[in-house]
């Protein structure tokens, strides 16, 4: 009886292979674990052929305006909180003379829920004159944020941890010192995390993401609605010229910088050093992007469904804007980094404004050294009508 119930059972599995009904493990490449060694979903190009980014720009859609417009909106909703309109309430708490501009330490309410302190750099002389919103860099370094692009002062610590980091990545120097010295005033803060508000380490960041998830925010709708305030304080000082107002950072600072020209115009050109490609070129085994923690300072939940980098970024169309990659950067892979700025320049292109959009890929890696500074201060000059 027992060897007629085990021949049953031989058949019937014979019968079900035969028709489909069983796929033999040691006789198939059926896959059934559910993530990679890299932290993706099997299925993750299956879920990749499924965005369609349906708010990109569509020449064949019609007006640019109504679009840019739309998008706009739709961007600002993926933030996952609503604008701000809490009164700055700004105070200078300490002021440094630096010969030919005046350095500040400015206490500000950011949002209605956080004030915060802010480097602020304005030359002497006449006004008004055309100003810099300059937004640090991730690198998981947290205990500077806002140093990382005004040199600090009153506290060595800070300035010897601020100093080896522009040495490693900005050619040694403060860039916002020296737009300050081109005539800008220039304002720097901290996003939520660095600096003065400092977190608790590098694998705290998923952790603090999620917990501003479960109080109905977002870790990077959070950044960029003060990256928005931030811009929206410096344009209104009487020392700004609110026509001339630029965004301008390095790596995450870069993603800061298109981003708030895209979400408001009180930004007017933008400067985006290292940070821009396609989605598709990003979320491949082994890219950064798939490793969690400084990726949730830019995820805005949902966001592709509706765009791809590139696509975000244009809706700063028809503002001068300057994008820069490195040629050997390995966080963001060249070709995909080439397809984005195509596809950006089709758009400026189609908003009547080609001229406004600059792109260059340096023959470097990740970083923003003195010869890209110079040629990218001296291209914004030049938006500005400031070129000699």
């Amino acid at each position: 009886m027992v060897e007629l119930r085990m021949l049953a059972r031989a058949a019937m599995a014979a019968a079900l292979l035969i028709t489909g009904g069983i796929a033999m493990a040691a006789e198939t490449d059926h896959e059934t674990k559910g993530v990679t060694e890299n932290n993706l979903p099997v299925f993750y190009q299956k879920l990749k052929g499924q965005l369609h980014f349906a708010l990109a720009w569509d020449p064949a859609g019609g007006d640019f305006s109504h679009w840019r417009a739309t998008a706009r909106a739709k961007l600002w909703d993926l933030l996952i909180q609503p604008d701000d309109a809490t009164p700055f309430d700004a105070q200078t708490v300490e002021e440094q003379d630096r010969g030919t501009y005046v350095a500040r330490k400015i206490d500000l309410s950011i949002t209605g829920n956080s004030r915060i302190a802010a480097l602020l750099l304005v030359p002497k002389g006449p006004g008004p004159f055309p100003a810099a919103l300059m937004l640090h860099d991730h690198g998981g370094k947290f205990d500077i944020g806002k140093e990382k692009m005004v040199r600090p002062w009153d506290d060595d610590a800070r300035l010897a941890s601020a100093q080896a980091w522009v040495d490693k990545y900005y050619s040694g120097r403060f860039i916002g010192d020296d737009l300050a010295r081109r005539g800008y005033v220039v304002l720097a803060t901290d996003a939520l995390g660095w600096g003065d508000r400092q977190n608790n380490g590098p694998e705290t960041q998923q952790a603090l993401a999620a917990n501003l998830f479960n109080l109905g925010s977002s870790l990077a709708g959070t950044i960029a609605v003060e990256d928005v305030r931030a811009a929206r304080w410096l344009a209104s000082l009487p020392e700004v010229d609110r026509s001339r107002v630029a965004a301008i950072g390095f790596s995450m600072g870069a993603f800061r910088a298109w981003q708030v020209a895209a979400l408001t115009d009180a930004v007017t050109a933008g400067v985006a050093v290292n940070w821009m490609a396609t989605l598709d070129g990003l979320m491949v085994p082994g890219n950064n992007q798939l490793k969690g923690q400084s990726a949730f300072n830019m995820l805005h939940p949902g966001m592709f469904r509706w765009f791809d980098y590139p696509d975000a970024a244009a809706i700063a169309a028809p503002k001068p804007m300057l994008f820069y990659a490195g040629e050997t950067d390995p966080l963001f892979p060249v070709a995909s980094v080439r397809q984005a700025f195509a596809k950006m320049e089709r758009v400026w292109a189609d908003a009547g404004a080609p001229g406004r959009f600059s792109a260059k890929v340096w023959p470097n890696a990740h970083i923003f050294q003195a010869e890209e500074q110079a040629e990218a201060f001296d291209w914004l000059d030049r938006q500005f009508g400031r070129a000699e």
